[in-house]
C-alpha cells in the first residue's frame, strides 16, 4: 500500500496542480448553487457508500476532479454515489438549478464584472444551467456548425500522426448546443472496437431503465422433486465466498434448501435452464480469453481464477459449471442432488428462491470501466428480450440499433453485430459516438447518465488507469477500443473555455498499438488544454 501511494504521488501532484487553481476560483461562485444542491441531496446522504479500504488516494483525487467538474457545470460529477450505482443527486441538481451566468475562472479579482476583462483573457465558463438546459430534448443529432480554425490548428497536426494508421476519423461536439465543432471523415463508418460498449450501455438503459435488475431463480416442478436452476442472464452472478454486493449462488442455495426442507425434500433431481437466450453461445471470434460462452446462466463469467476483469481462460461450459457449484452449495445445506443436466422449467413450476443483480446502472458502469465483454454481450441480449427481439447475436445488435435510432441519433452507416465490439463487422461513425455521448448528458434523460459516469477516468480508473500520466489525468473520461490494427477513443472533456465537449476518434490500419494509444491520448489532452473559440 505504501509503495502504491508513493508511486502515484507525483501523478496526484500534477493533477492537483491543474485542478487547484480552477477549483479555488470556482468555489466562491459555486457557493449559492452548492447550498441549494446540498439541501436537495440531504435525503440521499444516508445512502452514501463508504469507499473500500486501501483506495484513499483514488477517492481523494476523484474528489478534486469532481470539484472542478462541478464548477464548470458537468452533471456527471454531481452528487454522491448511492446503492443504485448512480449519483442520484444529479436529478435534484438538474431540477434545482435555474440561474444563468458563469464563473470567471481566470480573472485576477474574483467577483469582478466580466465587462472589464483584459484583452485576450479566457471567457467566463458557463454555469450549469445553460450547459444542462441547453441540451433540452433537441440534442439528439449532430448539427452542422462553423468549425473553429483554432481547434483545427490544434487537432489537425495531432490527427495526422502516422501512428494513427492509414484511416482516421474524428468529431468534437459542444454538449450544450449539440453543434459539431470539429470533424474529419466524421460520417465515415469504421470498426469501433470497444467503444461499441457505449452504444450498448445507452441502448440497455433506454430499454430497461437504470433501476432494472436481472433475476436468477430456482423452481420446483409440480408433483416431482425436480429442482430447476433458471438462468436469467445476470452476468455478475457469483459463486465466490465474498459476493461483493452481487447476486450469489451461495445465498440462492441456502434459500432453496430451506424451501425444500419445508416441503420435506432433502433429495432432489437438479436441472438447469438456459433457454432464455437463442442462437449460438459462441461469439464469431470463437473460443477466446476475452469472452466466455454467452449463456444466461454463468457464475463469475466462467473465469478459472480469481480475476474480475481482463482476458483469462474460461471454463468450457459456464452453465454446467454454475449448476455444479450450486449442487455443492445445496449439499452443504443438507440437500443432495443428482448430477445436474440441462432442462426447461415449465410454466407450472413453483419458484422456490431468487437472487437479483445490482441495478442496471451498476452493471453498465462496471462494463464501461473495465471494458467487460461478458457484461456487454449479456446487456445486448437483455435489450433484445426487453424489446421483443430474438436474444442472439444478431437480435442483440438489432435491438441496440433500434433503441438508438429511436433516440434520434445519426445512424447512417451504423451497424451492430454484437454488444462488445469484438466483432470486426461492427461499424460506427465519429459523428454517431460524439452525439451518443452528448445524448447521455441530456438532463432530460437522467436514466442514461451511467453511460457517462462509468467511463474510465484518465490516469485513475479502468482501462485508462495507466494512461495520461503526464497529461490530462483526472480530466479526460473516455472509453478505449483496441483490436489488431484498430485503435479508438471516445469520451468527454471540459476545455479551457469551460465547455463540456464530447469527442470520438476512430482509426484503422494501425501497426503499433502503444504508439497509436499515445497519439490518441495526446489528442484528448490537447482538447482539454484548448480554449479554441
Amino acid at each position: 500500500m505504501v509503495r502504491a501511494a508513493n508511486a502515484v504521488r507525483p501523478r496526484l501532484a500534477r493533477a492537483a496542480g491543474i485542478v487547484r487553481p480552477r477549483l479555488a476560483r470556482a468555489a466562491a461562485a459555486a457557493k449559492p448553487r452548492v447550498a441549494r444542491l446540498t439541501q436537495a441531496a440531504k435525503p440521499q446522504l444516508t445512502r452514501i457508500t463508504r469507499p473500500k479500504a486501501g483506495r484513499t488516494w483514488q477517492y481523494s483525487a476523484g474528489a478534486a476532479t469532481a470539484g472542478l467538474a462541478l464548477a464548470v457545470g458537468v452533471a456527471t460529477a454531481a452528487g454522491p454515489w448511492d446503492s443504485t450505482g448512480q449519483r442520484t443527486a444529479e436529478r435534484h441538481r438538474a431540477a434545482a438549478l435555474e440561474r444563468t451566468g458563469g464563473a470567471d475562472h481566470d480573472r485576477a479579482t474574483e467577483g469582478s464584472d466580466t465587462s472589464d476583462a483584459a484583452a485576450g483573457e479566457p471567457r467566463p465558463a458557463p454555469s450549469a444551467a445553460p450547459v444542462l438546459t441547453g441540451l433540452g430534448g433537441t440534442t439528439t443529432t449532430v448539427k452542422s456548425a462553423p468549425e473553429t480554425t483554432a481547434l483545427a490548428r490544434v487537432l489537425d497536426p495531432l490527427l495526422a500522426d502516422p501512428a494513427l494508421g492509414a484511416r482516421r476519423t474524428a468529431a468534437v461536439v459542444d454538449v450544450a448546443t449539440g453543434e459539431r465543432l470539429y470533424g474529419i471523415g466524421a460520417d465515415e463508418a469504421l470498426t469501433p472496437a470497444s467503444t461499441t460498449k457505449i452504444a450498448t450501455a445507452v441502448a440497455a438503459l433506454s430499454a430497461m431503465g437504470p433501476d432494472h435488475r436481472i433475476t436468477t431463480r430456482v423452481a420446483l416442478e409440480p408433483d416431482t422433486t425436480e429442482v430447476v436452476l433458471v438462468g436469467g442472464g445476470d452476468p455478475t452472478l457469483t459463486a465466490r465466498p465474498d459476493p461483493g454486493g452481487f447476486a450469489d449462488l451461495r445465498t440462492l442455495a441456502a434459500s432453496t434448501a430451506a424451501a425444500l426442507k419445508q416441503r420435506g425434500i432433502t433429495q432432489a433431481t437438479l436441472s438447469y435452464d438456459t433457454t432464455l437466450y437463442a442462437g449460438s453461445e459462441f461469439h464469431p471470434i470463437g473460443v477466446n480469453p476475452n469472452l466466455a460462452r454467452v449463456t444466461p446462466l454463468t457464475a463469475d463469467e466462467g473465469r478459472t481464477d480469481d480475476s474480475t476483469s481482463g482476458p483469462v481462460t474460461r471454463v468450457p461450459d459456464p452453465a454446467a459449471d454454475a449448476a455444479s457449484g450450486f449442487a455443492d452449495f445445496l449439499r452443504e445445506h443438507g440437500v443432495r442432488t443428482t448430477p445436474p443436466g440441462p432442462s426447461k422449467a415449465t410454466t407450472r413450476a413453483e419458484t422456490l428462491a431468487t437472487v437479483s443483480s445490482p441495478p442496471l446502472s451498476t452493471l453498465v458502469e462496471r462494463m464501461l470501466t473495465n471494458s467487460d465483454n461478458d457484461i456487454a454481450e449479456a446487456l445486448a441480449r437483455q435489450t433484445a428480450i426487453a424489446t421483443g427481439v430474438p436474444a442472439d447475436f444478431a437480435g442483440g445488435g438489432q435491438a441496440i440499433h433500434n433503441q438508438l435510432a429511436a433516440l434520434g441519433l445519426p445512424m447512417t452507416g451504423v451497424e451492430f453485430r454484437d454488444g462488445s465490439g469484438l466483432d470486426r463487422g461492427d461499424r460506427l461513425t465519429a459523428d454517431f459516438l460524439a452525439a451518443l455521448l452528448a445524448k447521455a448528458a441530456d438532463p432530460a434523460r437522467p436514466d442514461l447518465r451511467p453511460a457517462l459516469t462509468g467511463l474510465p477516468v484518465a490516469g485513475f480508473t479502468g482501462t485508462l488507469s495507466t494512461r495520461y500520466t503526464e497529461g490530462a489525468a483526472g480530466i479526460v473520461r473516455a472509453k478505449t477500443g483496441t483490436l489488431t490494427g484498430v485503435n479508438t477513443l471516445a469520451g468527454t472533456v471540459v476545455d479551457q473555455d469551460g465547455r463540456l465537449l464530447s469527442f470520438a476518434v476512430l482509426t484503422s490500419d494501425t501497426t503499433d498499438p502503444a504508439a497509436a494509444q499515445s497519439a490518441l491520448d495526446r489528442t484528448a489532452t490537447a482538447l482539454a488544454a484548448c480554449g479554441c473559440r
